[in-house]
């Protein structure tokens, strides 16, 4: 027991580093080499980067979507041909306006993940849509 305490404290001393003091006087920022996030300025990244920031943080969608294989739920390249042929609205979904169309089955297992789509901002879904239907390209 003593050794995971000392191994947890050690963990905590290396994770939490020591952030420098800005200097004074007013500096311009670096140029970010970082991919984008969502806390950018949506006018500084495309919908589709946007979807994919989305996609891998705060829509959870990553944990049952895959871009080509089925994971939990269908993979993107799925839903996107399904609602491209069936000329339906992603995002009509994603605000819970329109059922399922792709996998009926799991939409119990999405219902959790519709209450974060729909606090989404309008350009948050066209990012994520945007990333969907780039599974097709």
């Amino acid at each position: 027991m003593k050794k995971v305490a000392i191994i947890a404290i050690a963990f905590l001393a290396f994770a939490c580093k020591k952030q420098e003091a800005e200097p004074f006087g007013k500096q311009e920022p670096a140029p970010s080499t970082e991919a984008p996030s969502e806390g950018m300025a949506a006018q500084s990244q495309t919908p589709e980067q946007l979807g994919e920031v989305l996609f891998n943080g705060k829509g959870t969608c990553v944990a049952c979507h895959k871009m080509d294989t089925k994971l939990i739920g269908p993979s993107f390249k799925d839903i996107a041909t399904i609602y491209k042929d069936k000329n339906a609205s992603i995002i009509s979904f994603l605000k819970g306006e329109s059922e399922a169309i792709v996998d009926p089955a799991q939409f119990a297992v999405m219902q959790p993940n519709l209450v974060v789509t729909k606090a989404m901002s309008d350009d948050e879904l066209k990012g994520l849509e945007a990333y969907i239907n780039s599974a097709l390209k």
